[in-house]
């Protein structure tokens, strides 16, 4: 029996019908809607809005949150396949899936009330109501605790004051998950983008996830009533919980990545002659090749025990972080080795994988960088905070 080149292990067939046909079904949209549109985006650094229906029409909007609340339901591996595909084209598509499902619907659904999830769930599954994470700010990154964005509270209402810095959909959403100070510690406020004194600012001139849109936001004076804070959750385990659910989507999408960089250098290494034979047929060639499908390979196994783990309800935050940490290393590695098998054609935005190595630079910084990954599992071996 022959092997799947992108499949050594046949992996997919530890999937359960239900799991390969959503993955196939994302697959056949990558394919049919994402790949014939994406080179142009990224050049022309311009976010497909144009899909964002079909995206929910397609349930791939808060995929696991429950289905009384115009959700699909669906399991963790399936939201892991699902982030894998999307990303099999592009980061920036999996990015807009991932905020609006991970950072923004999963934050109300977990932490906010029954009226806040009625009023707007249904309408962000729907693809109606885009949302954004605001948590990053302009000095900080890496240590969230050091947040200055404040809400200070006067009467029945909360007015917050502060910025937030690369925020993916920024400039798309209709409300903003905006997390800020308060006297009670840190906590959550859903924010109209309409509302008197709040402004985003897009964010231009990026070399990586130019298909998405990355934006800086302000907040000055924004009056919002108290049934705008999220009740369920006080001090940064309200939005690192956030964060959690959102990483684990992004050990996924890597994958899919790789694989795109990985089969475009294999279809290109068995085409491409010279000295009189292809350069799959070399050494070099070949030692590089399988390395790919090795690191590809060990990263599906790594993601569908997580994924199992966490439909088991036992998934712990460090076994997300070793699993960005190594699967996002592994695609930034691939990505660079397709590259350069495609010699000066692998510049090009007609193939992928420099679009795909310019995008990882931005996954393997977001939402933990991989050192944060790293002392994350190394405080889990040893017991001992580094930070």
């Amino acid at each position: 029996m022959s092997l799947s080149p992108t499949d050594l292990f046949d992996v997919r067939s530890l999937l359960s019908d239900e799991e390969r046909m959503v993955q196939d079904t994302v697959a056949r949209f990558t394919d049919e809607k994402v790949l014939p549109i994406i080179g142009d985006c990224f050049d022309q650094a311009r976010f497909p809005k144009e899909l964002v229906p079909e995206i929910a029409a397609l349930g791939l909007l808060g995929s696991s949150l429950p289905e009384e609340y115009g959700c699909a339901g669906m399991s963790g591996v399936q939201y892991g396949l699902i982030c894998q595909e999307l990303e099999r084209g592009d980061s920036g598509i999996r990015s807009f899936v991932s905020v609006q499902s991970s950072l923004c619907m999963y934050p109300i659904f977990q932490y906010g009330t029954e009226e806040q999830r009625r009023q707007w769930l249904p309408a962000m599954a729907a693809g109606e109501v885009i949302g954004c994470f605001g948590l990053t700010e302009p000095h900080g990154g890496s240590d969230p605790a050091n947040m200055k964005t404040h809400a200070r509270k006067d009467g029945g209402d909360w007015v917050l004051n502060g910025a937030k810095m690369w925020i993916t959909n920024g400039n798309l959403a209709k409300i903003a998950i905006v997390w800020a100070q308060t006297e009670d510690g840190i906590q959550g406020f859903i924010v109209p983008t309409d509302t008197p004194g709040f402004s985003a600012q897009e964010i231009h001139r990026k070399m990586s996830l130019r298909a998405s849109v990355t934006s800086a936001l302000f907040l000055d004076g924004v009056r919002v009533p108290e049934s705008a804070r999220l009740p369920g959750v006080k001090g940064l385990k309200g939005p690192l919980g956030c964060l959690t659910q959102a990483r684990y989507g992004i050990t996924w999408g890597p994958i899919g990545a790789a694989i795109a960089c990985y089969a475009e250098a294999l279809g290109y290494a068995k085409e491409r002659i010279l000295f009189g034979r292809p350069i799959a047929a070399t050494q070099a060639v070949q030692l590089k090749l399988a390395e790919m499908a090795r690191r590809i390979t060990l990263a599906q196994l790594l993601v569908l025990q997580l994924g199992r783990l966490k439909d088991a309800g036992r998934m712990q935050p460090s076994q997300v972080s070793l699993a960005k940490w190594n699967n996002c290393r592994m695609a930034i590695d691939i990505a660079r080795e397709a590259r350069d098998i495609l010699g000066g054609a692998g510049i090009s935005t007609e193939y992928a994988p420099i679009r795909h190595q310019l995008n990882l630079e931005s996954v393997i910084t977001y939402e933990g960088t991989e050192t944060v990954h790293q002392l994350v599992v190394g405080r889990e071996v040893t017991g001992i905070n580094a930070f």
